[in-house]
Order: structure tokens, then C-alpha cells, then sequence
């Protein structure tokens, strides 16, 4: 038996012709797969596009260039020009016709795994997005991408352990890669275990380096590992500002300004009917709580109110203008977009993007929007953060908070587009009872301040102090609309009387 030859594998280690293959191997990887997370990326959008001829083109893509093996595709890409004389110019080159091969491979494999990424976006941080008025592009740049790269990052890296395993198929278009290399060397000495030995070790060498690059990349995104900054306290500390006791009694009437009017508006889910014809006029100033057992369209009332839900028939006017119109066919008003913004949600699940800090989270609409400079933005932020009693905690991140501070920094958030009325779906329904009230406290301060306001609540006790109207909804119909005294002075028998003894009132 023969000796293995360890000299012979220590001075391959120094081979100048490997460290050429090894260099061009790195080349063909990284192009391939940075080119392929590229485009990958919107092969995946593409294939879950609302528009059918486009997400069947990215679906059949996936689907043959994944059946497909590289081997063949290789051939048939470097032979190319045999069919398309023209192609020559690029395909000649051994390099460019494995590189593209390759990229067409790759892309069909990495837009699923990009898929799996934006499938794990909660629908609710998108639906935040639009209500900030940022628009499709930005809510994929500045709110999905991010995300989506973190959560898919470890396949991906896993993808570039297998692309550079690929290029040794490369070696059959006569690309002098780590291989080929090899496979000349040991064709001339016959040292077949020493020669593939070092080859090994050349693939384990790259693979090393991009799995330690990769391992600090992940380490930098993963916002659970970060150690916030602390910004000085404020006289608010932790509690929301809360509102005099009597704030309702100094609280400005609601002016005649008809600002929202909601106009014989219906919404059907298949055979369900949610809202039913309803009509609805919010003045400037005026604070309208809707209340109704589950199910009765309340939330999917308020939502029509900023088009996250659509409608089926009626229409909904802003300053007496059309704003949103089903009356033939759904339609939003020339200037949506441009006054969305005028419009302010907060979410039940408060929607706060989890990979920004506090202050990011509050000011990311309006550098979007550019409504000033960033030590504009940013001040504006911290004030609206220490009006909701969470200033100290700017550098923070969502996941640090508890449900009710997230629940203030989605208010903040909201605020700082500078609305002109604040729909409110449920603040409190996903809190704990104790942080309730330092939720109640910042909307009471908001109603005294003149904001207008619709606030879908069970929180009974708060909507009877803090509103000027109160709607009641039950089986997507308004059934009762009064002032809190008006409700409460309700016949016995009355529904609304029913409603009330039921919530304790």
C-alpha cells in the first residue's frame, strides 16, 4: 500500500493555480448569488402578485428551472450560440455562460425561499403602511425587505453553500475551477486522494469565510441582541399624560364642519352582509365612540374610512368631497394618496414594525413623506414620544415594551403625520387589564386637546366619559346614535338599555 503523500498536500496548499481556481470560484458564487437574491426576489413577488398572468409566469418559471438540472442547463447555455450565432459574443466565454446557467438556476430556487420570507410579514404591518400613506414600493423597502431578508438570511447563506458546490459542475464548459484544477494535476502524478484532499480544503476555506461573514450579518440584524440606548428621563417617566378629570366639560363643542360623511355604505363577505347601508357624519372635533356586540361591522366600518377595506355600494366623503365611491363600481378619490395621511389608525395588535427602534417607528412616515429634516423628525418624535409618557424609552424596540407602551408608540406613530382625525380599532382588546388606562389616558388627553376621533371600544365606562356621540352597531346596522346621557336615559326595553346592563352600565 502506498504512503500518503503529506508533503505533497502541504505544498498544494501554496499552488498558485489553485488560489486562480479558488479566486475565480468566489467570483462565479458571489455573482451568482448575490444576482440570484436579486432577482429572486422579484420572481417571488411576482408569484404572489394579485395579477394572474404575471404570478402564473413566475410560478411556471420556478417550476421548470427547478426541474431542470444544472448540468443540462450548462450545456445547453454554453452551446447556445450553435442556435443563436449572436450569443456568441458572451456565451464563448466559459465564465459568462456558467455564470448565467447558473444565475437562471438559482434565482427559480431562491425566489421560494424569498417567498417564505414575505409570507412571514404580518399582514397587519403592511396594512399600518398604507395607513401612513407610504406607498407600495416604500412598504416593501423600508417595512418587508428587512424583514424578509432576516427571516430568509439563513437559507440564503445555506444557498451559497450549495451554489459554490455547484461550480464544480462548470468544470464540464472547460471553466478551470477548484476541480478541474485538481482533476488536471492528478491525471499527471496520480496522487488522486492527496490532489482531492486540497481540493477539499480550498471548498472549506470559502465556505468558512462567507459562513463567518454571514453569522456577523445575522448577529447585526437581530434586533432581540441589541442593547438599547437610554435618552434622559422625563417628568412623564413611564405614565402616559393623562387628562384632567374634568376634561369634558372644557373640551370646545364640535364645530358644524362636517369633516367625514359615511353615505349609505355596504360591505358583504360572500352571503354575509357586515355593513348594510350605513351612514355615518363625524364633525370636526367630535369624538364618536362605536360600540355593538362582535360582529356587528364596527370595525369594518372604520376601516372603509381609510380604504383597508373595500366597499360594495355607498360612499364615503372627506371635507364634503368624494373620497371613496362604490356607486358604479370602487373607487378611490385622484387625491387618496395624498391625503390618506390626513387620517390616522391605531390597530388592535398595535402593527409596530418590530426590526426599527422606538423613535424609527414614529418617524418613519414622515421622512417618508418629508415633512422635514431629520433633526426636525426627530425632535418632533421625542416630543410626541414624551407626550405619551415613552420618551426614555426611544431606543428601544417594540419587543421590549409591554402592550401598553407599544400600544402608545403606535398612537405617537400615528400622531406624527399630523392627522386630522384618529380612528382607534380596539386599543385596549389585546391588553392586560392593569395597562388599559395608560392607553384610556392618552386618548382621554387627545379628546380634550380637540381631536377628532372614532374609537370602535368595549371599554363602556371610558366611551360614556370620553365621547360626544355614541353609535351603536349591531348585524352591520346602526341601531342607536345619542349622546352618552341620551343612551343611558334609553327606554328600559330599548336594545341600547339591553347593551349597557349586559357591559355593566
Amino acid at each position: 500500500m502506498t504512503d500518503f503523500d503529506w508533503t505533497y498536500v502541504r505544498s498544494l496548499a501554496s499552488y498558485a493555480d489553485f488560489w486562480e481556481a479558488t479566486m475565480l470560484v468566489v467570483w462565479l458564487s458571489v455573482l451568482t448569488w448575490t444576482l440570484g437574491t436579486f432577482l429572486g426576489f422579484f420572481v417571488a413577488l411576482a408569484k404572489q402578485s394579485q395579477r394572474k398572468p404575471l404570478r402564473l409566469a413566475a410560478a411556471l418559471y420556478v417550476w421548470f428551472f427547478r426541474s431542470l438540472p444544472l448540468l443540462v442547463l450548462l450545456i445547453f447555455v454554453y452551446n447556445l450560440p450553435q442556435l443563436i450565432p449572436q450569443t456568441a459574443v458572451v456565451l464563448s466565454a466559459p465564465f459568462w455562460a456558467g455564470l448565467i446557467a447558473m444565475v437562471i438556476s438559482e434565482t427559480a430556487y431562491i425566489a421560494e425561499i424569498h417567498r417564505g420570507g414575505l409570507l412571514s410579514i404580518p399582514k397587519g404591518q403592511l396594512e399600518a403602511a398604507r395607513a401612513l400613506g407610504i406607498r407600495y414600493a416604500g412598504r416593501y423597502r423600508y417595512i418587508v425587505m428587512p424583514q424578509a431578508l432576516r427571516v430568509a438570511l439563513p437559507s440564503l447563506a445555506n444557498e451559497f453553500v450549495t451554489i459554490v458546490k455547484l461550480t464544480s459542475l462548470v468544470s464540464v464548459i472547460s471553466l478551470a475551477e477548484i476541480l478541474l484544477v485538481g482533476q488536471r494535476l492528478y491525471t499527471r502524478n496520480f496522487k488522486v486522494m492527496e490532489t482531492m484532499l486540497a481540493v477539499a480544503c480550498y471548498y472549506v476555506f470559502i465556505v468558512t469565510v462567507f459562513s463567518y461573514l454571514v453569522g456577523r450579518i445575522e448577529h447585526w440584524l437581530d434586533v432581540t441582541k441589541r442593547t438599547p440606548g437610554e435618552l434622559a428621563h422625563t417628568p412623564n417617566g413611564d405614565k402616559a399624560a393623562s387628562a384632567d378629570p374634568s376634561s369634558q366639560s372644557q373640551r370646545a363643542a364640535p364645530s358644524g364642519q362636517t369633516l367625514i360623511s359615511v353615505e349609505e355604505v355596504s360591505k358583504s363577505f360572500g352571503t354575509k352582509r357586515v355593513l348594510d347601508k350605513v351612514s355615518l357624519d363625524v364633525r370636526l372635533g367630535e369624538v364618536i365612540s362605536i360600540i355593538g356586540p362582535s360582529g356587528s361591522g364596527k370595525t369594518t366600518l372604520i376601516r372603509t374610512i381609510n380604504a383597508l377595506q373595500d366597499i360594495d355600494g355607498g360612499r364615503i366623503l372627506l371635507d364634503g368631497k368624494k373620497w371613496i365611491d362604490a356607486q358604479h363600481g370602487y373607487k378611490l378619490s385622484e387625491q387618496f394618496d395624498e391625503h390618506v395621511t390626513q387620517i390616522g389608525m391605531v390597530f388592535q395588535s398595535f402593527n409596530l414594525f418590530p426590526h426599527l427602534s422606538v423613535l424609527d417607528n414614529v418617524r418613519l412616515a414622515p421622512r417618508y413623506h418629508a415633512l422635514g429634516n431629520d433633526q426636525e423628525l426627530s425632535d418632533e418624535a421625542l416630543n410626541l414620544l414624551d407626550k405619551v409618557g415613552l420618551r426614555a424609552h426611544a431606543m428601544k424596540y417594540p419587543h421590549q415594551l409591554s402592550g401598553g407602551q407599544q400600544q402608545r408608540v403606535a398612537i405617537a406613530r400615528a400622531l406624527a403625520m399630523r392627522p386630522r382625525v384618529m380612528l382607534f380599532d380596539e386599543p385596549t382588546s389585546a391588553l392586560d387589564p392593569e395597562l388599559v388606562n395608560e392607553v384610556l389616558r392618552v386618548i382621554e388627553l387627545l379628546a380634550k386637546e380637540g381631536m377628532t376621533m372614532i374609537i370602535v371600544t368595549h371599554e363602556m365606562r371610558f366611551a360614556l366619559g370620553v365621547s360626544d356621540r355614541i353609535v351603536m352597531m349591531e348585524s352591520g346596522r346602526i341601531v342607536a346614535s345619542g349622546k352618552p346621557e341620551e343612551l343611558l336615559a334609553a327606554p328600559a326595553g330599548s336594545r341600547i338599555a339591553g347593551f349597557l346592563a349586559q357591559a355593566g352600565h
